[in-house]
Order: C-alpha cells, then structure tokens, then sequence
C-alpha cells in the first residue's frame, strides 16, 4: 500500500487535555502548521466519559463535567487555529521526528519540526495485576466502566466490588451507582486507607483479593485479610480502579529514555525528552495527575517548543538526574535542566508507596544537603505532594545525581 508523506511544525500524539492545550496555545502563538492527532474518534482523553463536575474550574465557577471539558478543549484548539484529526494511530518512528500512521485515510509518514507526546495513561488491568482465578465477563477498570456505561449505554450488573483506595474509586463508584448497581464494598490492601468512601459504601481495608470465581459470568471476589481471615464477597462485577502506568509505547519504540520511578519518559523542566525535538507533556510522564495539570504542562510546553523551532533551545542531556530513596516512589521532573528552566508551578511532584506522616524532605548531592522541606501533612500512597524547587540553582552540573530522601 502506497504511504503518502508531508511535513508540519509540530505534531502533537494525543488529544487528551494535555494535547488539546498544547495545541491552542502553540497555534495561537504563531508557531505554523500544528496538527493534533488522536487515535479514538472523539477528542478530549479520559475526561469524555467522566460525568462528575469540577473541570475546568479556573476557567468556569463550579466547573463542568468532563464530557462538556473535553468539547471546550476541542475547540479551542481548532479554534485557535490547530488541526484536529481523530481515528488516527500512529504506529511507530521512521526517523527522529517522523511518525507512521494509519487512519481512515490510509498510510502516512509525517515529519515535523517538533513532537509533542501527549499519550496520556492507562489504569494496570486484572492480568497486569497478577490477579489469579477463572476469567468471566463482568471484570473492569474505571475507564472501561465508564465507557461502557457513559458512551456506549451497556448493561453492567446488580452487584458490583471496587478494588482501590485512590480518589478514582469514588468515579467508580458514581459511575455504578449511576448504572443501578449495588456496590457491595470497596476493597484496598492498604491497612488504613486515605479514601472516605463519601457514598456510605462499606470500606474493607487491609484485605487483598487472593481469586476471582465464576465462569459464564463473574460470581465472586475471594479476599485474605491482614490477620489471616479469608472472605468472598458475592458479585457479577469488579472494577480494578488507579493503579495507573503511562501509555508510553511510542516512546519506548523511539528509543525514549524511560524513567524507572515513573516509567513514563524522562524529562527536564522543559518537558525535553532524550530525543533531540521530541518533547512529553501531561500523564505519559506521571500517571496520574487531574485534568487541569495535564492541561498546563501542555500550555508550558509551548515556550519549549517555540525555542526549538527558532533553533535557541538548550540540549537535553546537560542537567542531573533526580533520584528518590525507598519508600519514596518517583519525582517529577526527574531531571534537572540547563537554561534556569523551573518546573511547573515551581515544584516537584512526588509519590510514596506507604503513608508517611509530615515527613522531611531531603535533597542532596555528593553528601552535600541542598534543601530541606517538613511537609504539612501527612503523604499518602495514590496522591501527589510536591517539593519546592529553590534549590536548583546550588547542584552541580558535573557532580553525581541529585538524591532526595524522606525522614
């Protein structure tokens, strides 16, 4: 089959809130030809199938629900004057900044001046889970639960069990509630879970699901409690909710480094990743941040990208490395960047696998402390608490990487 080629600016992959953002804010500066490609048919990411408000809150008292966020976005990227093509996928590099796709309109190779990655994340499903037990229907993360039910109108079930403590188990819970389902209970392993269940569903912390039962359809969720006690919950429905890893395929076919904490690509303060042109923005690099932040990594990108295409960019590669002890589990940003280039808001994001209460922060370089920050309150595992950025101006650019600790 014939591969028609052409050639554009910038090239965002993903019509997420992040994408959508870059793309009206790089049109509206002037930056040329700008094209946002989007895989689904409709644009917008995840929050077309969430129908809980409070998005866009900045920009509308109270803010709107995600299926009304996600058609502003839209437009106001075409608005202001990006391409917007969905139904496309792009399959894969055919040089530093030249993608293969493959939409309604065939085989095609663009080259751009930039690329921006915007592929967002996904939640981890029950195989990645290493969930054990028979494979009935009736098994679901959030985003499958929400499409089904918010875009597609299918019949769910009677009974349902979340699994997960994060803030996305309670769209769960909206979302099968919404559906007429009875939510038996919502199940975390940790033993004290940051999640108040607001809906007056029954919290069982502590317990881990051990098997899933049922074959022409799901009958149950065996749990093993902390203290030895074994339960099955009976059911025809589970939703697996957060445990979210980004969707970064495309990068790791670019030959993108990838950072270990995240497993998102690696980036500076400017969003540059190890490949020359090709920058990442919103939850391909963190999963999983709101809407809002997504949306403005994809506006701070812009300054990045217009240094590029001008040629007064600084190269990747010329800050440290960021790297974070046990039980922290990844820093955003996780590289220091030559230029003064500060992170967003001008502070780190971090993440702990077990809760800490009001920890000390850390940071330091060949045995030199840098900076050192109490936090206010308690760090729980699922949600973002952040570190101030003061201190980038005292590491060494040829010393060892940067290591932040918590006491």
């Amino acid at each position: 089959m014939t591969r028609s080629e052409r050639t554009v600016d910038v090239l965002i992959v993903g019509a997420g809130p992040a994408g959508l953002a870059a793309g009206a804010e790089l049109a509206a500066a002037g930056a040329g030809r700008i094209e946002i490609l989007e895989r689904e048919q409709e644009p917008g990411g995840i929050p077309r199938h969430c129908h809980h408000s409070g998005f866009g809150g900045r920009f509308t008292r109270g803010g709107m629900d995600g299926p009304a966020y996600a058609r502003r976005s839209a437009a106001a990227a075409v608005r202001a004057g990006a391409g917007l093509r969905t139904g496309v996928t792009v399959t894969g590099w055919a040089g530093p900044r030249t993608v293969e796709t493959t939409g309604p309109g065939g085989l095609e190779r663009i080259t751009a001046g930039a690329v921006v990655l915007a592929t967002g994340a996904r939640e981890r499903p029950r195989s990645a889970r290493l969930v054990p037990g028979s494979r009935p229907p009736g098994v679901h993360t959030t985003g499958e639960l929400q499409q089904a039910v918010h875009l597609y109108g299918q019949r769910i079930g009677t009974r349902a069990v979340v699994i997960g403590d994060e803030p996305v188990a309670h769209a769960a819970v909206d979302t099968l509630r919404a559906a007429g389902v009875h939510v038996v209970a919502v199940v975390t392993d940790r033993p004290a879970a940051p999640l108040r269940v607001r809906q007056r569903v029954p919290l069982l912390t502590g317990a881990t699901v051990t098997g899933l039962t049922g074959r022409t359809r799901l009958s149950g969720v065996s749990l093993r409690h902390d203290d030895g006690r074994t339960t099955t919950l009976r059911c025809d429905t589970v939703v697996f909710t957060g445990d979210f890893v980004p969707d970064h395929e495309l990068a790791r076919r670019g030959g993108i480094t990838l950072d270990p904490g995240t497993r998102g690509p690696a980036y500076d303060a400017a969003y540059r990743t190890s490949r020359p042109g090709v920058f990442a923005v919103g939850n391909l690099l963190h999963a999983v941040e709101r809407a809002g932040v997504a949306a403005d990594e994809g506006r701070a990108v812009a300054v990045s990208v217009l240094h590029r295409l001008s040629g007064t960019d600084e190269p990747f590669g010329g800050g440290r490395p960021l790297v974070v002890d046990a039980p922290l589990r990844w820093v955003a940003p996780n590289l220091t960047g030559p230029g003064g280039a500060r992170p967003l808001g001008d502070r780190f994001v971090l993440r702990t696998a077990r809760r800490l209460s009001r920890p000390l922060l850390v940071v330091s370089q060949d045995g030199r402390e840098l900076h050192r920050q109490r936090l206010l309150l308690p760090a729980v595992p699922g949600r973002p608490f952040h570190l101030a950025a003061g201190w980038l101006d005292r590491v060494d650019p040829h010393g060892s990487p940067v290591r932040i600790t918590a006491l």
